[in-house]
């Protein structure tokens, strides 16, 4: 079943393009394929960094294989400068940056 999720964080100033063009460099490669990835959103406002993330399948999975491969480390890594943790003070880990969703729908489910 498809699956989302949602990271908040914050973006450094002018740090877009660059965000940008890594994105740009490892979709082009072998990693959203490996995971299931199948749309990548990036959103600015102010300096929140918003970044919707789609899969084939499930997210927690695609996650924890992630976790495992060396270009996710590597372009995790790249993005450090860019991204920084939207509170550093309660920073764990990814799945401190997840959001939570409260409220979905769809015009597909009004007919249930």
């Amino acid at each position: 079943m498809p699956d989302q999720i949602l990271i908040v964080a914050r973006l450094t100033p002018g740090g877009s393009g660059e965000v940008s063009r890594l994105f740009g460099e490892s979709d082009a490669g072998e990693l959203p394929r490996a995971l299931g990835v199948t749309r990548r959103d990036l959103f600015l406002y102010r300096d929140l960094y918003l970044h919707r993330v789609e899969f084939e399948g499930s997210a927690a999975e695609a996650m924890a294989a992630a976790r495992g491969r060396e270009d996710f480390l590597r372009l995790s890594r790249e993005l450090e400068p860019h991204v920084r943790p939207y509170d550093p003070d309660t920073w764990r880990g990814p799945a401190d940056a997840m959001a939570r969703r409260f409220y979905h729908w769809t015009p597909e489910e009004r007919a249930l």
